[in-house]
């Protein structure tokens, strides 16, 4: 029991001195409100950190709001180009549809302005065919008459039905 010890309260004892001075020290910080200053500049310190804590939550729930919000436009902007596609493609087929149908119209069209030419055509051949035949048939027959008249006497009303027989057979 070394606390007891008689020659330790000695004044010529140095450990004394600094067992007073450390006494004197404590009595002082806690008499000038130095203990007060240190726990404000703690609490403080805390109340600031708090407050940054709290800035950061803040922060965080802003951020995983702002996150939910572009991954909703994310998922709308998506469902909004799959509708737009699904449109593209329904115009793309009536589109395709409308020009086969236009299409297969023109050739329809195009086939009936050829098949008329063709029979344009047919009447105008047969017709020449008709005038050709009648041409040759009034020469031959105007031949064969003329060959007959010539041996028989020349007969003004025959002559007259000769002579009109060309035109009267175009």
């Amino acid at each position: 029991m070394e606390f007891f010890n008689p020659h330790l309260y000695d004044a010529a004892n140095p450990e004394l001195w600094v067992a007073v001075g450390l006494i004197a020290f404590f009595v002082i910080v806690v008499a000038s409100g130095a203990l007060k200053m240190v726990g404000g500049a703690l609490d403080a310190k805390a109340a600031k950190i708090q407050g940054d804590l709290d800035e950061a939550a803040r922060l965080r729930a802003e951020a995983e709001a702002l996150l939910a919000q572009i991954r909703q436009e994310k998922a709308d902007a998506e469902a909004q180009a799959a509708e737009m596609l699904k449109a593209a493609e329904a115009d793309a087929r009536r589109m395709e549809e409308e020009s086969k149908a236009k299409l297969e119209e023109s050739l329809a069209r195009r086939q009936a302005l050829a098949e008329r030419r063709i029979a344009q055509a047919e009447a105008q051949a047969a017709a020449e065919v008709k005038a050709a035949a009648a041409d040759l048939a009034a020469q031959h027959a105007q031949a064969i008459l003329t060959a007959r008249t010539a041996s028989q006497s020349s007969d003004p009303l025959l002559d007259a039905a000769i002579s009109q027989l060309g035109t009267r057979l175009n």
